[in-house]
């Protein structure tokens, strides 16, 4: 390692634990120049996930990417910052335990639907309705009511204004 302030890279490891649930390697360190102590971090550094998308191209996985596209559904929700990075980290986690090198976009999609139903209604049918492309107001009801469906789990409440069926 490169001392951040002398540049010099005799160091010595004073301190070593593991960090982030055993993902990471924390380590303290000290310059052998001029003393200077700086912590560094060591992760296996995975492979990374391509994306198979419809028309068979394929793209690297962007974690900002599907970040971006949960807050854009979340948006003027009752659902904070915190609860969509957690949704994005279980997001992610399944997909590197589900998938090696590829994954399907339609995959992703039905993942991140998993994910919004659990956490705000309104935002998963914003999602699905772009993610599966309605276009008349029927497809809207339609998702809805598979949505009431899924009453028999308590956790699931039914939207407002929607008739029960």
């Amino acid at each position: 390692m490169r001392c951040p302030k002398c540049g010099s890279q005799e160091d010595k490891v004073i301190d070593s634990r593991s960090s982030r649930e055993g993902a990471t390697i924390r380590r303290r360190r000290e310059c052998l120049s001029c003393s200077h102590r700086y912590t560094t971090y060591e992760v296996i550094e995975k492979q990374a996930l391509m994306v198979i998308k419809h028309d068979g191209r394929r793209e690297e996985f962007a974690r900002e990417k599907l970040a971006g596209s949960i807050m854009r559904a979340c948006q003027k929700r009752p659902v904070s910052h915190d609860q969509i990075e957690a949704a994005v980290d279980r997001i992610v986690e399944s997909l590197g335990n589900r998938y090696e090198f590829e994954a399907p976009s339609m995959a992703i999609g039905e993942r991140v639907m998993e994910e919004l139903r659990g956490l705000d209604k309104v935002a998963y049918v914003r999602y699905a309705s772009i993610y599966r492309g309605f276009e008349e107001a029927a497809e809207f009801v339609q998702e809805v009511q598979k949505l009431e469906k899924r009453r028999d789990d308590p956790a699931q409440q039914r939207l407002p204004g929607v008739p029960a069926l």
